[in-house]
């Protein structure tokens, strides 16, 4: 039997509903074809946002997505892509496959899709190719409430009321695609590009984000913060999981048991860098201004799919991708201290999506199954949790704890995400409630074998099932058996 300690008397406070974040990129088919189409697809939409593809994010309650990259922020000029369509500029996507740009989807074309969904949005910022000026125009543009030139411009696109945009990037990846700055010049940048980032509405404050570092490149967040932190809300880093190297990512799918407990392995350094960067940023709040931390691009990387461009980065989701997202969600749940914001890479037809599309099909992945089951953590109450468990594959060397879970409480609920990382093994547990009584307990999974996934012939060979979960008589604990490679919720109802 496997014990898991809820404690119901110690929190960390409110896991950001931010946290369940997406992220979408000018890269492959994610905004066109993903999110975007035209007439001529015969595809329906409502103002050419795909209507099936809205339908399956309003699901999962996204809160927050952030645009237009990536690599593609930092040559991506924002005026090229508002007006009349047909005198909008074209441009080559240098950094994803070398397609044209028509820049049909633009700031209006995102905030539709933003006010459709009902979620808030990040703008990335362009650091590495654009201007103070131009980042600064791009705000006014969308927060100007009076008569500016912005806000006049604006209104001739056809927008009379501001959007409010909250959350702002000072670039991104700055270290590599975004300029190949070193750590000392960009916050040398940061601090002149936030003087420029002003407010146009005192109830309407921004949030101003700087691109942080690749991993565990701890000098950067420390110099970072250390020379313009007092001018920033929250800094970021990068993390992706690859099987083996970056010149040798793996396959997603026909997988080895070696390849799978690999990746699990690798993703779980997460902790480590969540705890180091968490650590740093902590020596430079000063007084109420606290720093936060955002991962805002985090997810599998893998071999792109045969046949397909490999710069679109197309890849399929299997069941090791569930257990990976779970895996990477509870670590930041367990952080909610520090942790304000992720964005995983990315919601539609790239990397480790939501949802995949070919023409008008959709399919919805096993990872997007998981942000199903773990909505409810969204701005809940953080609930600590322990786990006594075994460790699997330990006498390889890449060994991974059976169990990872994360807990949090509301509405009069607690809500209890346990993942087992087994590929071959069930797994007995009695989750103890401490500080909590339940009054009843139900369960839900997303579970198969660790290659399953679904496919557009086959789009519900994974989904969520039923997992029997059993009160005890007190209701001061319940039991239940996970099913091998499993994500599982159990929502409790406290008396």
């Amino acid at each position: 039997m496997n014990n898991i300690i809820v404690n119901g008397k110690v929190s960390k406070g409110t896991i950001n509903k931010n946290i369940y974040g997406q992220f979408t990129e000018h890269l492959g088919r994610c905004v066109y074809e993903g999110i975007y189409v035209k007439d001529e697809d015969n595809i329906p939409n409502v103002n050419g946002i795909r209507c099936d593809v809205m339908k399956a994010l309003k699901n999962i309650e996204v809160p927050v997505v952030r645009w237009p990259g990536g690599c593609f922020a930092d040559t991506y000029h924002w005026k090229d892509g508002i007006g009349p369509k047909d005198q909008r500029k074209t441009i080559v996507n240098t950094n994803w496959g070398g397609v044209t740009e028509d820049n049909s989807f633009g700031t209006h074309e995102f905030m539709e899709f933003a006010e459709q969904l009902g979620c808030d949005v990040y703008f990335s910022g362009n650091v590495g190719s654009g201007t103070v000026q131009e980042l600064s125009d791009w705000i006014e543009y969308c927060n100007m409430g009076g008569i500016s030139p912005m806000a006049n411009l604006r209104r001739e696109n056809g927008r009379q009321e501001p959007w409010n945009v909250k959350y702002w990037g000072i670039g991104n990846e700055a270290w590599g695609c975004g300029g190949n700055m070193n750590a000392e010049y960009y916050s040398d940048e940061t601090r002149k590009f936030s003087t420029y980032m002003r407010n146009y509405d005192n109830d309407h404050p921004i949030y101003k984000i700087a691109s942080g570092s690749n991993g565990a490149d701890y000098h950067w967040t420390k110099t970072v913060c250390e020379r313009a932190g007092h001018m920033i809300d929250a800094i970021t880093f990068h993390n992706y999981t690859v099987t083996y190297e970056w010149n040798n990512k793996g396959k997603a799918t026909g997988f080895t048991k070696d390849e799978y407990y690999r990746l699990l392995h690798n993703t779980l350094s997460m902790e480590t860098m969540v705890n180091n960067h968490s650590n740093i940023i902590k020596q430079y709040e000063r007084g109420d201004h606290k720093i936060g931390l955002i991962v805002d691009e985090w997810g599998t990387w893998f071999d792109v799919e045969d046949g397909t461009n490999p710069g679109f980065l197309y890849q399929q989701n299997t069941i090791r991708d569930a257990v990976l997202a779970a895996i990477n969600l509870n670590i930041f749940n367990n952080h909610c201290d520090t942790v304000v914001m992720t964005n995983i890479a990315q919601m539609i037809n790239v990397l480790q999506a939501m949802i995949l599309t070919e023409g008008e099909k959709m399919v919805l992945t096993p990872t997007y199954h998981v942000y199903d089951l773990y909505k409810k953590h969204m701005n809940a109450k953080h609930l600590e949790s322990y786990v006594d468990s075994d460790i699997l594959n330990d006498e390889e060397e890449y060994k991974v704890p059976r169990l990872h879970v994360s807990a949090s409480e509301k509405d009069g609920k607690a809500l209890v995400t346990v993942v087992n990382l087994s590929e071959s093994e069930t797994a007995d547990v009695n989750v103890m409630l401490s500080g909590l009584k339940g009054s009843s307990v139900s369960g839900r999974c997303v579970t198969g074998d660790m290659n399953d996934h679904n496919t557009f012939e086959n789009p519900d060979v994974v989904g969520i099932t039923e997992v029997k979960a059993q009160l005890s008589a007190d209701g001061n604990s319940f039991s239940a058996t996970l099913p091998k490679n499993s994500v599982c919720s159990f929502e409790v109802e406290l008396s």
